[in-house]
This record gives C-alpha cells, structure tokens and sequence, in this order.
C-alpha cells in the first residue's frame, strides 16, 4: 500500500471516528428531563419533569426590596424524574424562574 492510500485511509478512518463521538454525545445530550413544568407564589417554586433521564432542579431569582441589594437566587433539590424538586425563598420581587437539568 502506497503513502497517498495509507494516508486516505488514515484520514477516512479518522473521519469516521469523530462522527461516531459526535453521534454518542449527541444520544447522551438526549436523554436530559423533558416535559419540564415550573409551578410558583410569592415565595416558593417548584419544578416537574415527566420525561427523559436524569435531574432536574428548580431556581427563582427575586429582587430585594432595599435598592442595591442585589438578587436573591434559592435553588430546589436535584431530584429525578417524575419527582418535584421545591424551593421556598423571601416574599420578594420575582425576576425569573427557570429549570436546570442535568
């Protein structure tokens, strides 16, 4: 086998490798909680996930009523799917509550 036909070779095969990492990071990513819902008052949130793998965990970020106080952010548990993961915070301003999965 010439240099020229190693080095196709070489570079098919290599090529090939990477679109197989690429495919299994891509199932892995996958398989995160889906079908998240976010629930929540005054001072407290909630998250569920009913679908996929792996945690979820809810996170609020409220404003402090004194000016210049800066945020507030309270985080629930990392719990699986199909359970709640619950925080309870102060009676604050809410910003944002969202969903982290992992």
């Amino acid at each position: 086998m010439g240099t020229k036909a190693r080095l196709a070779t070489a570079v098919t095969l290599s090529a090939l490798l990477t679109a197989g990492a690429l495919a299994a990071t891509a199932g892995a990513a996958s398989a995160a909680p889906t079908d998240c819902t976010v629930t929540y008052g005054s001072n407290w949130a909630q998250s569920l996930c009913t679908g996929g793998t792996g945690e979820h965990r809810v996170s609020m970020l409220q404003q402090h009523f004194m000016p210049g106080a800066g945020g507030i952010i309270c985080q629930g548990n990392w719990a699986p799917v199909g359970a709640v993961s619950y925080t309870s915070c102060a009676s604050h301003t809410i910003v944002r509550v969202w969903v982290d999965t992992r």
